[in-house]
């Protein structure tokens, strides 16, 4: 496969002064300032058209290249690990008792309680209005009432604030394609659009259940795959599907009493396998994006070595914390004081990361879910 030409910025990450802070898991280390206009409202035109800071962890070396160029960093022996969840059409928009006068609600389904998939945990806004025994009717694209009855109905609420509800019909398949929208993340400030429906998820996604994109993998196309795979690495996958808490601050000053958020998690005998024959015979794996690395550490040991298994994690990994199961990790910009920066500060020193980052905005590349990445090596 040819790969862009781009001219090769080798960089050494300045370092980022940061004040002292009594506790080395203080929320404030993890902070930085991001000009608003970094932030990627729409994809690039090509997955592949995204830029990749590749960071050496050992020296804190930067260098920026095209996302293709990925497959230089990978050895015949070695793993690609990917999250291969399916975002939910999960955004809907109803009006009480089916009336104009009504009141609007906004859903976002979460998880489905039932193997029917009629009963759903959701979010919903206005939750005031929202009491035991409302009905709501879903709004078509247009903004209208469908004239088909298809509706939900509040049957109560959880202490973390999520709602329970059900759907009229058991085919939630069909009202998602129908009424539902791509949830994109609060810090896209645009509706989702026609392009969104296929942009906003993998070329691997499979499972459906998740609330947000795995974004890491969005950049890879089935070209870089092919490519991947020709070069004698071998790829398989993890399921982890994303809720909303992936979005919620930590904002209590010490990060150890942060709540962390609970998300399903799968992984197979045939990727745990994988797993750790690739380490037995001394070769890597690349885990792609945070959530991947959520799944493996959630069923490793301090040796690296994984269990298959099937729950939910609230694995919550910061500094000093050390991640075990993975070698190379592939992630995009995250936002500040999140969980997820705090994952990757755990994989590299903070330093070399938040210096990564300083280097990143000035050279402007794309944050966030629809921006550029950065490779860990």
């Amino acid at each position: 496969m040819n790969l862009h030409a781009s001219a090769r910025r080798a960089n050494k990450c300045a370092a980022v002064p940061v004040a002292e802070i009594a506790t080395m898991v203080s929320t404030d280390l993890f902070d930085y300032q991001l000009p608003p206009e970094l932030i990627a409202q729409h994809p690039t035109e090509r997955r592949d058209g995204s830029r990749m800071l590749v960071l050496d962890r050992i020296t804190g070396a930067c260098e920026i290249l095209p996302f293709g160029a990925i497959v230089n960093y990978l050895e015949p022996g070695d793993a690609l690990i990917y999250n291969d969840t399916r975002v939910l059409r999960g955004r809907m928009y109803a009006r009480k008792n089916g009336e104009e006068s009504g009141a609007k609600f906004e859903l976002l389904l979460v998880e489905a309680l039932d193997p029917e998939r009629r009963t759903w945990n959701a979010l919903l806004r206005p939750g005031k209005r929202a009491v035991p025994g409302t009905r709501a009717v879903l709004l078509d694209a247009d903004g209208s009432i469908n004239p088909d009855g298809d509706a939900f109905t509040v049957l109560g609420r959880a202490e973390d604030g999520a709602f329970r509800i059900e759907f009229s019909t058991a085919d939630s398949d069909r009202l998602q394609q129908r009424y539902g929208h791509i949830p994109l993340p609060p810090y896209i400030t645009r509706g989702d659009e026609t392009a969104d429906a296929e942009r906003y998820q993998t070329v691997y996604a499979r499972e459906s259940g998740a609330v947000a994109a795995p974004t890491a993998g969005l950049h890879f196309t089935p070209e870089i795959l092919d490519e991947i795979s020709r070069r004698g690495v071998k790829e398989a996958a993890v399921t982890l599907h994303v809720g909303p808490g992936t979005f919620k601050p930590v904002s209590v000053a010490n990060a150890e009493e942060h709540q962390m958020h609970s998300e399903e998690y799968f992984l197979t005998p045939a990727t745990a396998d994988l797993v750790n024959a690739t380490h037995a015979a001394h070769h890597r794996v690349l885990a792609v994006g945070t959530t991947t690395v959520r799944v493996l550490e959630s069923c490793s040991n301090e040796a690296g070595f994984v269990t298959p298994g099937h729950g939910k994690t609230r694995l919550f990994l910061y500094p000093p914390k050390k991640i075990h199961s993975v070698d190379l990790l592939l992630t995009n910009f995250h936002l500040p004081k999140s969980t997820l920066l705090m994952l990757v500060s755990c994989f590299c020193d903070r330093e070399k990361v938040l210096a990564a980052y300083e280097l990143a905005i000035r050279e402007k590349m794309r944050f966030y879910s629809y921006g550029d990445c950065m490779l860990l090596k």
